[in-house]
């Protein structure tokens, strides 16, 4: 499973590459507005540091709108993938664009009926919201496992993403399921690598060290 960082911070993402765990970035409006930048300038410097996958939204409601704006941000680096939102006008623009090359990450997925019209639609990604589920007593992760058997049934490319990711379970769960992708806040990276067991035995092991004669 691919491990991309859902962020437009710049710090963040340099500290998960550093971690060596980082194969692409998924960005959106709000996390771009966060970082008090112009978004072509900021996409342009997160592509930079990343050479897999990076995602960049649209903001237009009606397809003649997004295929516009995807085009202009695809020049900005040959990584970016559009985000497109799960409507009508989005799989209508997500035609478009994979005819053209270009490719697409289908955004706000809570439906398998909405994950079967976009590998349809010929999109690259999609990319459920297992938290936003979970939000609102539904099981996001069982939207997972339905997504994952329809593709496997009838061979679907479309890559599926595990969006709006809350916690470590969220991670481990979408790799049993053979997700292809989970895009994970930088906070639930470092939740992943701590536990509390390994830090009692590393000041154990301290401890230990101090007990031993020196020359």
């Amino acid at each position: 499973m691919e491990i991309f960082i859902d962020t437009a911070n710049i710090k963040e993402i340099k500290e998960a590459i550093a971690l060596g765990l980082i194969d692409g970035v998924t960005t959106n409006p709000t996390l771009i507005a966060r970082e008090n930048r112009p978004a072509k300038d900021l996409l342009k410097e997160i592509c930079s540091l990343v050479s897999g996958p990076v995602s960049a939204e649209v903001i237009s409601l009606d397809a003649s709108g997004m295929v516009t704006e995807a085009r202009q941000l695809a020049k900005i680096a040959k990584n970016i993938v559009i985000k497109i939102p799960l409507v009508k006008e989005g799989l209508k623009a997500v035609k478009i664009l994979s005819s053209e090359g270009i490719k697409t990450n289908v955004t706000l997925c809570f439906s398998v009926s909405q994950a079967l019209l976009t590998a349809k639609a010929g999109a690259d990604y999609i990319s459920p919201f297992v938290g936003r589920l979970d939000d609102i007593s539904e099981v996001g992760m069982d939207l997972i496992k339905d997504i994952r058997t329809i593709y496997q049934n009838y061979g679907f490319k479309t890559k599926i993403i595990v969006a709006s990711v809350r916690n470590p379970l969220h991670v481990v769960s979408a790799a049993l399921m053979a997700a292809d992708v989970a895009t994970i806040p930088f906070a639930v990276i470092e939740q992943l690598i701590k536990h509390p067991l390994t830090d009692i035995g590393i000041q154990r092991f301290l401890e230990d060290y101090k007990k031993i004669p020196q020359k």
